[in-house]
């Protein structure tokens, strides 16, 4: 079952939709009741495309790293965010605490008003 705040595997397309990447994603919110879509943001290894005040590390000195089921240090990239039907989904890796997720959500409401 998929919830807001689980780490999954799903392919992640290419701002120009030209093709995708299987890669992790954040799943943020599901959209409604009658249909299996999601709002999900990017998770990349590529700490260097961090934007500061919007996205968030995790690294494996951190507390909820074990349970992310990621294996090395990644930015969860807020404003990289994509609407997947859940049909889509690859693999479970893990989860962030609630907590967290209402922080990553916030931080995204924020970043559109903005």
């Amino acid at each position: 079952m998929k919830r807001a705040g689980q780490i999954a595997l799903m392919p992640f397309p290419y701002t120009n939709l030209t093709s995708n990447k299987r890669r992790p994603v954040l799943l943020l919110r599901k959209l409604n009741q009658k249909q299996d879509d999601w709002l999900v943001c990017m998770v990349s290894s590529q700490l260097r495309q961090l934007q500061p005040d919007l996205d968030w590390v995790l690294t494996p000195e951190d507390s909820e790293f074990n349970e992310s089921g990621l294996k090395v240090s990644s930015v969860f990239r807020i404003c990289r965010v994509a609407v997947l039907d859940g049909s889509l989904l690859i693999g479970k890796l893990g989860a962030i605490p609630d907590a967290r997720l209402r922080d990553l959500q916030q931080r995204l409401a924020n970043w559109i008003v903005n």
